[in-house]
C-alpha cells in the first residue's frame, strides 16, 4: 500500500528538514514550494497526505485545502502555520483539512498525526474502491443477454432509473427482479445511499411490520428496546419490497402512506417518522386478480404501478440460454476451483430445449451442480438431471436410475467433504432422505 506524502512550503530549509524526518519513518516524500507546484504533483503522483504551509507565495494554504479536496477528496491535508489563528483553524477544518497545527509548538504531534491521516486516507480509498466495485457489479451492462425481450426490459429500466418514480417489477420467480432493482438503484442519483431489500413473504404480518417500520420499547412482549426499521435504514436511498403480493392487506396501508406522504408510525409509537425513500416493488402474482379477491389494495396497486417493467421468463429468451450458461460456468468454476473450459453441444442442446419453470435460478443450480460433479474439462450431457434426457441429444439410455443416483450423491458428498447438511441442500432433498440413500447405497463404506 502506497504511503506518499507531499510537503508544500516555500521555506526550503524547513521543507527539507521535514522531508528528512518523515522519510526516516518510511514514507516517500515529494516537495513543492508553491501551491501551483503542489497541485501539479498531485495530478501526476498518487499522494495520500499533503502537509501544506498556510502562507504560500501564490495562494493561501487554507484556501488550497478546498482546491485539493475538490479535485482529490480522498487525499488528507494537514495545514502548518507559524502564526495560528482560531479563524484560520476553523476555516481550514471547514474546507476539509485533517488538522491545523502550529509550527514549533506542535512538532511532536506531526508524526503521530501523519500516521492517523495516512490511515484515514487509505480507509477512504478502500471504501471508494469498494463502492465503485459494487456500482460496476450492478450496472445494466452486467445483466447477461442480448435477446429482444431482455433488451426491452433493460431499456425501460434505464429510462426510469434516472427518475425518482416508484417502480413495479413483474415476472415469474427466478427471472432476476432483484438484479434489476439493484441496477435501477445503482444507476440513480441515490446510488451512494443504502439499498435495502426485504422479502415480504419471509415474515409474518406482525414481524414484517416491526422489521419495516421499527418499534418502540415495550410495544409488545420481548420489545426490550427501541428498534430502527428498514425504512429508516433506507432513508435517502432505495427500499426494495420483493414479493409484495404476499403482504398482509392491513400492512399495505402503511406502505401507501410512505409513498404518498413520506412518513409512517413505528409500532407502539404515536409520532410520525419522516423518510425520503424510493420504493421498488416486485411480485410474481397477478395483482389485479388479488385485488378482485380482496387480498391487495387497489389504491396501493395504482401507486406502485406508476412504472411497470415485465421481466421475460427464460423460456421467452431462449437465445440467451447459451450466454447465461457460459457466464455461470465461468462463475462456478472460479468458485469451486475446477478447470472446466467448455460445454458439449449435447449439453447445451439439453439446456436450450428444457422447459425452465424455475427460470434463471434453475439454470444457475443446474450449472453449479454440473461443475461440482464434472471430472473433465467439458460439461457433458450425462451431467444433466434425468428430466433433461428427453430433450438432450445422445443422452445415456442404458444407465440404471439407481446407478446414476448413487454416482451423483457420492460426487456431492466428496465435494462437500462429507458435510451431509450441505450435501442435502445441494441435492435439494431432506437430511433424513440423504441418510437413507447413504445406507441404501452403502456409500459410507
Amino acid at each position: 500500500m502506497q504511503q506518499n506524502i507531499l510537503i508544500i512550503d516555500d521555506e526550503k530549509k524547513l521543507n527539507g528538514l521535514l522531508t528528512r524526518i518523515i522519510e526516516l519513518e518510511g514514507y516517500k516524500v515529494f516537495q513543492a514550494y508553491t501551491g501551483k507546484e503542489g497541485l501539479k504533483i498531485l495530478a501526476q503522483e498518487e499522494i495520500q497526505v499533503v502537509i501544506s504551509d498556510v502562507k504560500l507565495p501564490d495562494v493561501n494554504g487554507v484556501e488550497l485545502v478546498k482546491q485539493i479536496k475538490e479535485k482529490q477528496p480522498y487525499v488528507e491535508v494537514i495545514n502548518l502555520t507559524a502564526f495560528g489563528t482560531i479563524a484560520d483553524g476553523v476555516l481550514s477544518i471547514k474546507n476539509g483539512a485533517f488538522d491545523y497545527i502550529t509550527k514549533g509548538d506542535d512538532n511532536d504531534k506531526i508524526l503521530p498525526m501523519l500516521a492517523r491521516a495516512m490511515d484515514k486516507a487509505h480507509l477512504q480509498l478502500q471504501v471508494h474502491n469498494l463502492q465503485n466495485k459494487i456500482v460496476k457489479q450492478f450496472t445494466f451492462e452486467g445483466i447477461v443477454g442480448h435477446s429482444k425481450a431482455i433488451n426491452a426490459a433493460i431499456d425501460l429500466a434505464k429510462k426510469v432509473s434516472v427518475t425518482d418514480t416508484t417502480v413495479l417489477l413483474l415476472g415469474e420467480t427466478g427471472t432476476g427482479k432483484e438484479v434489476f432493482a439493484h441496477a435501477i438503484h445503482y444507476n440513480s442519483k441515490r446510488k451512494t445511499e443504502n439499498f435495502v431489500a426485504v422479502n415480504c413473504s419471509s415474515f409474518s404480518k406482525e414481524l414484517l411490520e416491526s422489521e419495516l417500520f421499527g418499534h418502540k420499547a415495550g410495544a409488545f412482549t420481548g420489545a426490550l428496546k427501541e428498534k430502527k426499521g428498514l425504512f429508516e435504514e433506507a432513508d435517502g436511498g432505495t427500499m426494495f419490497l420483493d414479493e409484495i403480493g404476499e403482504m398482509d392487506i392491513n400492512l399495505q396501508a402503511k406502505i401507501l402512506r410512505v409513498i404518498e406522504q413520506g412518513e409512517f408510525i413505528k409500532v407502539g409509537d404515536t409520532k410520525t417518522t419522516k423518510v425520503n425513500v424510493r420504493i421498488i416493488a416486485a411480485t410474481n402474482r397477478k395483482l389485479e386478480g388479488e385485488i378482485a379477491k380482496g387480498n391487495f389494495r387497489e389504491d396501493l396497486f395504482y401507486r406502485l404501478s406508476v412504472f411497470q417493467i415485465l421481466l421475460p421468463s427464460l423460456n421467452e429468451r431462449r437465445d440467451d440460454i447459451g450466454l447465461l450458461a457460459k457466464h455461470y460456468l465461468k462463475e462456478y468454476t472460479r468458485k469451486v476451483g475446477q478447470k472446466i473450459n467448455d460445454m458439449s453441444p449435447e449439453f447445451l442442446s439439453g439446456l436450450e430445449k428444457h422447459n425452465w419453470k424455475g427460470n434463471i435460478r434453475e439454470l444457475k443450480n443446474i450449472i453449479e451442480r454440473a461443475v461440482i460433479i464434472c471430472d473433465g474439462p467439458t460439461l457433458t450431457v450425462d451431467l444433466l438431471p434425468l428430466d433433461f434426457y428427453d430433450h438432450a441429444e445422445n443422452a445415456p439410455s442404458s444407465f440404471a436410475l439407481s446407478s446414476i443416483e448413487k454416482h451423483h450423491i457420492n460426487k456431492i458428498l466428496h465435494y462437500t467433504k462429507g458435510n451431509k447438511t450441505e450435501t442435502a441442500r445441494l441435492l435439494g432433498i431432506g437430511l433424513t432422505t440423504l441418510y437413507r440413500k447413504i445406507d441404501e447405497y452403502e456409500l459410507e463404506k
